[in-house]
């Protein structure tokens, strides 16, 4: 009796595409479906060196729910590393300038911070209304 390993390898990669509508869908919830899609995590030949992830498609991103005092308790900061030059944004004044960044904001931390974050992200399409480019791609909604 001999067993066999499988290992997974580039060529095996079958990427599919899913659409999700973020129309009053609470953020965390939303992001936390999507993060195993794009890693891959839904598929039997996982390995977590490899980016097997599927494209994932996001619209409505202006109509998105978010719970609570969120919008003016949640920030969001950045630092150019020049002394005073903090910055800090609330959720709520981020989605009014930009819906679509809160999701990829929520989405990218949700991912293991390596080399294929990056890779993961680029296939995150995220539109703030119901219009998107890539109905030829989307065979079946998923939500």
């Amino acid at each position: 009796m001999t067993t066999k390993t499988y290992v997974t390898k580039e060529s095996d990669i079958e990427r599919e595409w899913h659409l999700f509508d973020a129309k009053g869908e609470v953020l965390g919830r939303l992001s936390s479906q999507i993060a195993p899609l794009l890693m891959g995590k839904n598929k039997p030949k996982y390995a977590p060196y490899l980016d097997l992830g599927d494209y994932v498609v996001v619209v409505n991103a202006q109509d998105l729910e978010i719970k609570g005092k969120k919008e003016k308790k949640k920030v969001y900061y950045r630092h150019s590393q020049y002394p005073g030059h903090l910055k800090q944004e609330t959720l709520g004044e981020l989605m009014e300038r930009d819906p679509t960044e809160v999701i990829y904001r929520a989405v990218k931390r949700m991912l293991p911070a390596n080399k294929l974050r990056d890779k993961r992200m680029s296939r995150l399409k995220v539109y703030a209304g119901a219009e998107h480019p890539h109905e030829a791609q989307i065979r079946s909604p998923k939500s």
